[in-house]
C-alpha cells in the first residue's frame, strides 16, 4: 500500500513539474516575481547561511586540530582537511539540507495557504495556469541564487577558521592558511556549485507541490509544510550519494 501511494504521488509530482514548466503568459510579470522571489527565498536567506557557516568553519577546525595529533600528519592537515570538508560536503548537501527547513517550510505554507484560500482556484477561473503563475518564480529564482549562498557559505566557513586560529592558541594562522591552499582541486569547488543546483530545484519544486495540493484548512497546511522538508531533506541525501558517484568517479 505504501509503494502504490508512492508511486502515485510521484506521477502526480511528474504532471505537477510538467504544467509548471510552460511558458509564462507575460514574460514581464514573470521576471518581476522571479526578481521577487530571489529578494524572500535568496537574499533574506544570506544572515542564516553566513551565522551558520561562521560557526561550523570554527566548529570543524577546532575538533580537527584536537583529533589530529599523530606526528606523521603533516602541519598543514587541519587546513586541508577544513577546505575539503566545506567544499564536498558542508557548502552544499549539508547547508541544502539547513535551507530546506527555511526555504521549504515557507514554499509550502504560501503555496498552502493561497490553495485553502482559494485564491489558487480563483487564478484557474480566471483561465492562468497557477503551478506555471506562482511556482516557476520560486524554482528559477532560488536556483539561480543558491551558488551565491553556496559560495557565501565557503568563504564564511574558512573564515570561521580563521578566527579560531587568529584568536587561539590551537593553530597557528600561517599554517591554517597554508592548509586551506595546499593541494587545491579547482573541481571540488564546481562539484559543490553543481550539486547545490540539484538541490535547490529539490527544495523548491518538492515542497511548492505538497502546499499547491493541500486540502483542508490550516492544520494541512502546517502539515503539507512539514511533509515538504522531509521529502526534500530525503531527496537531498539520496541525490547527494548519486551526484557524488557520477562527479567524482
Amino acid at each position: 500500500m505504501l509503494l502504490t501511494d508512492s508511486i502515485a504521488t510521484f506521477g502526480e509530482y511528474c504532471l505537477f513539474v510538467r504544467r509548471v514548466f510552460s511558458i509564462p503568459d507575460k514574460i514581464s510579470v514573470f521576471l518581476k516575481r522571479t526578481v521577487t522571489e530571489i529578494q524572500k527565498l535568496g537574499v533574506d536567506s544570506i544572515p542564516l547561511v553566513i551565522v551558520i557557516s561562521m560557526f561550523i568553519g570554527a566548529v570543524i577546525t577546532i575538533q580537527m586540530q584536537l583529533n589530529v595529533t599523530s606526528p606523521l600528519m603533516p602541519a598543514y592537515s587541519v587546513g586541508l582537511a577544513t577546505r575539503d570538508i566545506v567544499l564536498l560536503e558542508f557548502s552544499n548537501s549539508i547547508l541544502c539540507l539547513i535551507l530546506a527547513g527555511k526555504v521549504g517550510s515557507n514554499i509550502a505554507s504560501e503555496i498552502g495557504t493561497m490553495r485553502v484560500t482559494e485564491q489558487i482556484d480563483a487564478l484557474e477561473i480566471m483561465g492562468v495556469n497557477s503551478a506555471n503563475f506562482l511556482i516557476l518564480p520560486k524554482i528559477l529564482g532560488f536556483v539561480l541564487f543558491m551558488p551565491i549562498l553556496v559560495i557565501l557559505c565557503m568563504g564564511t566557513a574558512f573564515v570561521g577558521g580563521y578566527m579560531v586560529a587568529l584568536f587561539t592558541d590551537l593553530i597557528p594562522v600561517s599554517r591554517y592558511v597554508y592548509g586551506l591552499q595546499a593541494l587545491f582541486q579547482e573541481w571540488y569547488v564546481w562539484y559543490g556549485l553543481i550539486k547545490s543546483l540539484f538541490f535547490a530545484f529539490l527544495i523548491a519544486s518538492i515542497s511548492s507541490f505538497f502546499g499547491y495540493y493541500v486540502k483542508g484548512g490550516a492544520l494541512q497546511v502546517g502539515k503539507a509544510s512539514t511533509q515538504g522538508v522531509v521529502s526534500s531533506s530525503i531527496f537531498i541525501l539520496l541525490f547527494d550519494v548519486i551526484l557524488t558517484k557520477l562527479l567524482l568517479q
